[in-house]
C-alpha cells in the first residue's frame, strides 16, 4: 500500500489539472501561433508559467487504483501487477487465467 500523503498529493494535481485545462489550452495555443504578434506569444508565455506546477499534465502519475502504487501499472485496467495478479487468483477479472502446472 501506498503512503496515504502521497496518493492525496496525486489526488490534489489531477483536480487542478482538470481545473486549469482549458485555461492552459487557450495559452498553449497563443503561444505557439506564429501568425500573432511577438509580444504576444510572450506574454501569453509568461501567463502560462505563473500557472500552478502542478497544473500540468506531466506531473500526474499513474497511480494503482486498489493499492496506489506507482510501478508496474496497467492503464487499461488501472491496476498494478500484484493487484492484477490477485483479482486474477480470485477470478475476479473476466478472460484472465492464472497459470499455475
Amino acid at each position: 500500500m501506498a503512503k496515504k500523503s502521497m496518493i492525496e498529493r496525486e489526488k490534489k494535481r489531477e483536480k487542478l489539472v482538470a481545473r486549469y485545462a482549458a485555461k492552459r489550452a487557450e495559452l498553449k495555443a497563443i503561444a505557439n501561433d506564429d501568425s500573432r504578434p511577438m509580444e504576444e506569444r510572450f506574454k501569453a508565455r509568461l501567463e502560462l508559467a505563473k500557472l500552478p506546477r502542478n497544473s500540468s499534465p506531466t506531473r500526474l502519475h499513474n497511480r494503482c487504483q486498489l493499492t496506489g502504487r506507482p510501478h508496474a501499472y496497467y492503464r487499461k485496467l488501472k491496476v498494478s501487477r500484484i493487484a492484477l495478479r490477485e483479482l486474477g487468483s480470485n477470478g475476479q477479472i473476466p478472460g484472465l487465467v492464472k497459470s499455475s502446472w
